[in-house]
């Protein structure tokens, strides 16, 4: 009795101990091990206005007067710290202890992001540095630590927002928000969180699903290569359906036969489990791997997507994934998972999520639910005329399409948004290798360059309208009877009053029209304001959405309806929309929920409006 006692008191401490920690559930659900420590929480901070921290040996500190709430960012409520100004120079620190049972493994230190340039000491002597402020990145810290010790970690983040050479997504580029950005996000965003790994342990994978020949084909990496075994196994609702042993090597091929194959759509998410065993020469087991897999097609056939060898059309909706307390981070997992909920719940089949690099948990979230995605960068702020902005934002990418690729909701790589650049070298360089690069690594997806701008390299032609009258968005789409062949950039530029110079591309990087060959898919539409106050003067001057905004419910519907249902009606030549957008953020009120995702509508009348399929 004493004993059973003793195991439910730890349990409860255990428990309590988990709650305390902010973003307590483990980052990475698709490649998972159970030897981790996470390390959200409590840190001390130091803001560095006149970027001096490093002539101070800041680097060296054992705590700053500061106290901070790590994963929330400085500029959010929940950090507790709530600074909105602008920041360049933010010095993080805390203490770590390696458990001693981590004695002769690998010990890694992980971030989910950090915007945006990150450098890692360990008691005062550098470890890693890291560019790009929402990619994932590993700093292998073990000749810095000793297990069963205590040090002091510290963390610098830089962050020039307004320097044009970062990815700055809706970052505001001013000192308020104003308009479609909003408050800015620098240093620590994601969790923070260190894991022993053997060193023949498992490093990554890339999962292939081919569902025409019905099998599961996965490339695995490894740290170290000794001569070991890697053994996969498929599970089907905990029973092994297939099972390989291979060569523990980066050379090795695992190839699994799925009989009576089921496939992952939003119809019909299924799952399968994976599990990793890395045994060495001796044959004993040195790392375990927990993952999963969906096994589905993405293709273009025509001028329509298809999933899983069928034509989908996908309702999609935009969403920036904002939240009033944590800006660019979830207050926590279950915020991930209700803002699926809600778009489904308004009718939607999956959305763009729209210039900002969403945290894996939001992808296991689609995963399991159900709910398709175009993965996009946070391309806004950057001047794609300088080469070193493609220098670093090729960089950034490259990890983003890695990290995620084997997620089966994403269906679309997507870089950039509403690039508009008049220069016939740089950009379009930019954009082809962007392409390129992308294929290399993930040849599984359709690219889909920059959404609503410039195309230079693309499988998909896309394109913004956000008229407001039904009956004229139809014709700006269809153009009298006809596709609008009108290059994008025309169409595009002349309302936004942004200069072209003449130019016009006629050489290899261009689609100089819309092409029968590609889909063609209306990716931002809609964004009609509505703020139940917005007949008063002050709410007129301090929101702000897309067009006249309706004067009525009634009207608002109506607007609405009239806009989906001339978009459906164009389904024959146009293959998918995407509406602006899931919810308020900040001063932006176009949403179909508040920013604190209370709905402002009938929701039965919106899914009944947003759930149609085209005829």
């Amino acid at each position: 009795m004493r004993k059973i006692l003793i195991g439910m008191l730890a349990l409860v401490c255990c428990t309590l101990t988990l709650l305390a920690i902010p973003r307590a559930e483990y980052p990475r659900p698709q490649f998972e091990r159970t030897d981790w420590v996470n390390l959200n929480g409590e840190w001390t901070y130091s803001h560095d206005f006149s970027g001096s921290g490093m002539e101070r040996e800041f680097y060296k500190s054992t705590g700053f007067a500061g106290k901070i709430t790590v994963p929330f960012c400085p500029e959010s409520d929940l950090s507790g710290v709530g600074y909105k100004d602008f920041i360049q120079h933010f010095w993080y620190q805390r203490k770590i202890s390696v458990p001693q049972s981590w004695t002769g493994k690998k010990v890694l230190l992980n971030f989910g992001a950090v915007y945006y340039k990150a450098e890692i000491y360990i008691d005062g002597v550098f470890a890693a540095r890291h560019f790009g402020g929402t990619s994932s990145f590993s700093v292998d810290v073990t000749s810095l630590v000793k297990p069963g010790q205590e040090h002091s970690l510290v963390v610098y983040a830089e962050s020039d927002v307004r320097g044009a050479q970062q990815a700055a997504g809706k970052q505001n580029l001013q000192y308020e928000s104003y308009a479609c950005n909003y408050t800015r996000t620098t240093g620590i965003w994601q969790t923070v969180w260190m894991e022993a790994v053997h060193p023949e342990g498992l490093r990554s994978v890339q999962v292939l699903t081919d569902i025409d020949q019905k099998q599961l084909v996965i490339r695995p990496r490894f740290y170290q290569e000794l001569g070991g075994k890697l053994e996969v196994s498929l599970l089907d609702n905990g029973k092994v359906i297939a099972k390989q042993a291979v060569s523990a090597s980066s050379l090795a091929t695992v190839i699994l036969p799925v009989k009576n194959l089921k496939t992952w759509s939003p119809e019909s998410p299924f799952l399968y489990d994976v599990e990793y065993k890395v045994l060495n020469k001796q044959g004993e087991v040195v790392d375990v791997v927990k993952a999963y897999v969906g096994m589905r097609k993405v293709h273009i056939e025509g001028n329509k997507v298809h999933l899983n060898n069928k034509p989908y059309y996908q309702r999609l909706v935009l969403d920036q994934g904002f939240y009033p307390d944590g800006i660019w981070t979830a207050p926590n997992d279950e915020a991930l998972k209700r803002d699926i909920e809600l778009s489904m719940e308004a009718g939607f089949n999956g959305a763009r999520l729209h210039q900002k690099v969403f945290e894996e948990r939001f992808h296991y979230w689609a995963d399991k639910l159900g709910y398709i995605t175009w993965g996009e960068a946070s391309s806004w702020g950057m001047d794609c005329n300088d080469p070193v902005v493609a220098r670093n934002f090729i960089t950034e990418w490259s990890e983003i399409v890695y990290r995620d690729m084997n997620h089966p909701s994403i269906l679309i790589w997507t870089p950039a948004n509403e690039q508009f650049w008049p220069d016939r070298i740089q950009y379009p360089r930019m954009m082809e290798d962007l392409y390129k690069l992308t294929k290399m690594i993930d040849p599984t997806r359709p690219f889909h360059g920059a959404s609503g701008g410039t195309h230079i390299a693309t499988d998909i032609w896309t394109i913004h309208d956000y008229e407001q009258d039904p009956a004229k968005l139809k014709q700006n789409l269809y153009n009298g009877g006809k596709l609008a062949k009108t290059p994008v950039w025309e169409i595009q530029l002349k309302p936004m009053n942004i200069g072209f110079n003449g130019l016009k591309y006629t050489d290899q990087y261009t689609f100089p029209e819309y092409k029968k060959d590609m889909p063609y898919i209306v990716d931002e539409f809609g964004g009609i304001k509505w703020n139940p106050a917005q007949q008063m003067e002050s709410a007129q001057n301090t929101s702000w959405g897309y067009g006249e905004p309706p004067r009525s419910l009634e009207e608002f519907y109506a607007r609405l309806e009239g806009q989906v249902n001339n978009v459906l009606s164009l389904s024959a030549d146009i293959w998918g929309y995407c509406y602006t957008q899931l919810t308020d953020v900040e001063q932006e009120q176009n949403g179909i929920y508040y920013y604190d995702r209370k709905p402002k509508f009938d929701m039965k009348r919106i899914h009944t409006i947003f759930s149609q399929d085209p005829e």
